[in-house]
């Protein structure tokens, strides 16, 4: 596939449920891509991407800003609390706020530096132990914690769990999100993004159709 094709998709998919064209924002995962396919997706006009690590993210966005103007960068790995500062700095968007701790250092930083960028809380919703994110019976109060220390929580995220139906846990991502007045739904990848915009997904993550297969090693 190429990029035309999956913003063909993304368009059918809002359509097909009664959703306003572009209401849906394509984040490119462009981690581990070599720089040459990153670069030409930029130069097709695409300016929305993620990253899973912030050193890695450090190493070729500057150069990237530069040559090509303002680009939307999100976080979408584990954040971990000593390259927080470096994160603000560098990212328009976090989607893995997932621990109390991330969230106070968050709110210190913010101050410091005057700015935040707009935060998604990452909700476990397969309750898998070796996955990070909040749990949904703790994510009420999460929330409630995070816009109480003036966090700019946009919305939620979620990764289901491999084995299971994508579909359940997009909905309960939604109920979660709806009762508590977030309209950010960061959810669907390379293979589920559809239906996730069926579910009312603002943002989908999708890499290896629009990059090719990572390239590891």
């Amino acid at each position: 596939m190429s990029l035309h094709d999956i913003q063909t998709a993304i368009a059918k998919a809002e359509s097909d449920v009664g959703r306003a064209a572009g209401s849906v924002t394509l984040i490119a995962v462009s981690k581990v891509q070599p720089n040459a396919r990153v670069e030409a997706v930029l130069t097709e006009g695409h300016r929305c991407f993620g990253e899973n690590k912030v050193q890695e993210a450090a190493g070729k966005w500057p150069a990237f800003r530069d040559s090509f103007g303002a680009v939307d960068l999100h976080l979408i790995g584990p954040l971990q609390t000593n390259k927080a500062r470096q994160a603000i700095g560098l990212f328009d968007a976090i989607h893995s706020l997932d621990r109390p701790k991330l969230a106070n250092t968050l709110a210190r930083l913010a101050q410091e530096e005057g700015q935040c960028p707009d935060l998604f809380v990452q909700v476990n919703t397969g309750e898998e132990e070796q996955k990070a994110g909040i749990l949904p019976a703790d994510a009420d109060a999460f929330i409630k914690e995070c816009l109480a220390l003036d966090l700019p929580v946009k919305g939620l995220m979620c990764i289901p769990p491999v084995s299971e139906e994508p579909s359940l846990h997009f909905a309960l991502l939604a109920k979660i999100a709806a009762r508590n007045g977030l309209s950010g739904l960061s959810m669907g990848m390379s293979s589920d993004f559809e239906r996730a915009i069926a579910l009312g997904a603002t943002h989908v993550r999708v890499g290896s159709a629009i990059f090719g297969e990572r390239v590891t090693g």
